[in-house]
């Protein structure tokens, strides 16, 4: 594969990434009053989730699939920005890669473990010990493998990975300083984010609530990114990246 081939195809995978995740994400906002329904009580959250039928399982699975598509496209940056005065982009890419898989584990919950939990909970036969024992251990599953996995280390990394990237984006030809900086700028809004989960195990920790916000820019960085892979001049792609 040319290096042209390798800058054009992650472009499109990037842009790709964008669209796959919003198309399920979307979906969970109009059929599950996603986010909002993973801070409210687990009966509501388990008749809601039962009410929703296969087809919200599939889109849960569609949103996992789609975090996942993260790792091969923080691998396949790597070459285009990687020099010999980055060594730390090894490390930013490895956590890439983590939090890809870390957030894909953690949305599959609702896959794999969640429609188990909603139908015994919802059971007209179920007794009362027995829904209270499924809310255990929805919230213990709900805590390991959704905040802990999926919102804290999976978007710390994340936070992580993009700033080791826009680093190395510094030095190289191919993406406009303010594309750069536009990315480097979510970093501090995911970071602070984290104080969300956090709170969900110390309540009175003070709360900012930007991940949302961090997470709309860092998207749409994403898409000013794969827009600049695509659109680089072919001439420029002869300087070391």
């Amino acid at each position: 594969m040319s290096r042209l081939q390798l800058v054009r195809i992650t472009g499109l995978s990037f842009i790709s990434l964008v669209v796959l995740l919003n198309i399920p994400y979307t979906l969970l906002i109009q059929n599950f009053e996603y986010d909002a329904i993973l801070r409210k009580p687990v009966g509501y959250v388990l008749t809601q989730f039962h009410a929703g039928g296969v087809g919200l399982i599939l889109t849960w699975f569609s949103f996992g699939l789609a975090a996942l598509l993260f790792i091969p496209v923080s691998v396949l940056l790597h070459p285009i920005i990687a020099r010999e005065d980055t060594p730390y982009l090894a490390v930013a890419t490895a956590m890439g890669v983590l939090s890809g898989a870390l957030q894909a584990v953690g949305l599959m919950r609702w896959v794999f473990v969640i429609p188990i939990l909603a139908n015994l909970y919802t059971d007209v036969t179920a007794s009362e010990a027995t829904r209270e024992a499924v809310s255990v251990v929805y919230q213990s599953v709900h805590q390991y493998g959704g905040v802990a996995l999926g919102e804290h280390l999976g978007q710390t990394l994340l936070a992580c990975w993009t700033l080791g990237v826009g680093m190395a984006m510094r030095r190289s030809p191919l993406f406009p300083t303010w594309v750069i900086w536009f990315g480097l700028m979510t970093v501090p809004l995911l970071l602070v984010g984290q104080s969300e989960p956090l709170a969900t195990v110390m309540p009175t920790m003070p709360v900012l609530k930007t991940t949302v916000t961090g997470f709309i820019l860092w998207e749409i960085w994403l898409l000013l990114v794969g827009v600049s892979l695509l659109r680089v001049p072919q001439q420029r792609l002869m300087s070391k990246a």
